[in-house]
Formats: structure tokens, C-alpha cells, sequence
């Protein structure tokens, strides 16, 4: 299947939702957009951003185990 990002003026809605109830639920699945999507797409792109322009920080698997190991010896007592 395929996915598309529809945006609508709120008094269409319900014209749109009929159309799309006229598929079969084998054809046509509506998906209720996560309410933070456009807040975690910002946070994706500078993300993306740093990683392009090389100002990303990158962590190895053994740097990553040190910092895991060291925050949960703070909280283990």
C-alpha cells in the first residue's frame, strides 16, 4: 500500500471522509495523523541537518554502553 499527507479545510471534511468510505477496508485504510508529527518531523530534519553539514555528534556502541552503564549506576541505590 501506499501512504499520502492530505491537507484540507476542516469544512470538507466530511465530503472527503465519504468518498473515502466508499473503498473496501482492503483497499483504503484511514490513518489518524500523530498529533506531533509536524513537531517530530522539525526535530528530524535539524537532526538531518547536522548529520549533512557534519556538526553531528556520533557515539560507538562501547561509548554508548559506558554512558548507559554510568547513568544507571546513578540510580540503581
Amino acid at each position: 500500500m501506499e501512504a499520502i499527507r492530505l491537507e484540507f479545510k476542516s469544512e470538507i471534511k466530511e465530503k472527503i471522509i465519504a468518498l473515502l468510505s466508499s473503498f473496501s477496508a482492503d483497499e483504503l485504510k484511514i490513518v489518524e495523523e500523530d498529533s506531533d508529527f509536524d513537531l517530530n518531523k522539525k526535530k528530524m530534519d535539524a537532526s538531518l541537518a547536522k548529520i549533512k553539514n557534519g556538526t553531528a555528534k556520533f557515539y560507538t556502541i562501547e561509548e554508548v554502553d559506558a554512558i548507559l552503564e554510568e547513568t544507571i549506576s546513578k540510580y540503581e541505590n
